[in-house]
């Protein structure tokens, strides 16, 4: 019984994801209930609010972006293989769960401990770069990861406005990344 209860809060979360990014925030929870083919009572057993489906949904974006980090294999793969992989990975989850990005979504609160599970191996990583001078040591890390994470977030605003395509906004942002905006060759003039 915990399995099937569990294939349909996951089909109500999807569902839930999918018709909040193509209608945005007004949608109802009567469209949402039609939407994952179950009823409002049904939905209602699950998620007995608007809080608690968009919590669900939270908690569905995150652990899918905590399995993409897994994924990317930080530990061993190169610094730009890694950087590349974590990147798709966040862009394709992102992208997935765009209705929580959207404004006049009121997402819970954020739990400390489950964004530096998803900060620290970014930060890892990009010690890495540094100790390995793959990445230049000048900037501290910390900038580093502002600025590859603000790159990653204005990618994926690309991304949901349907400018580029996952794999081109991942490519820019590495490229941009570790190889900064300028071209081959110029001398900035």
């Amino acid at each position: 019984m915990v399995k099937r209860a569990d294939h349909v809060a996951a089909g109500i979360v999807a569902a839930a994801a999918n018709v909040l990014a193509e209608q945005g925030p007004a949608v109802s929870m009567a469209e949402i209930a039609e939407a994952a083919g179950v009823g409002r009572a049904t939905l209602y057993r699950y998620f007995p609010s608007r809080d608690a489906l968009l919590a669900g949904l939270t908690t569905a974006a995150l652990e899918d972006l905590l399995g993409r980090i897994a994924d990317a294999d930080v530990e061993t793969a190169s610094v730009p293989t890694a950087l590349a992989r974590l990147t798709r990975g966040f862009l394709t989850a992102g992208s997935k769960y765009a209705a929580l990005l959207q404004p006049g979504v009121a997402l819970p609160d954020k739990d400390e401990q489950l964004q530096n599970r998803l900060a620290q191996p970014v930060l890892d990583l990009l010690n890495r770069g540094v100790a390995e001078g793959i990445l230049r040591a000048d900037p501290p890390v910390g900038m580093l990861f502002e600025m590859f994470t603000g790159l990653l977030e204005k990618a994926l605003h690309v991304v949901l406005r349907g400018e580029s395509g996952v794999e081109q906004a991942a490519e820019a942002v590495i490229a941009v990344f570790l190889d900064g905006a300028r071209v081959s060759g110029s001398n900035g003039r």
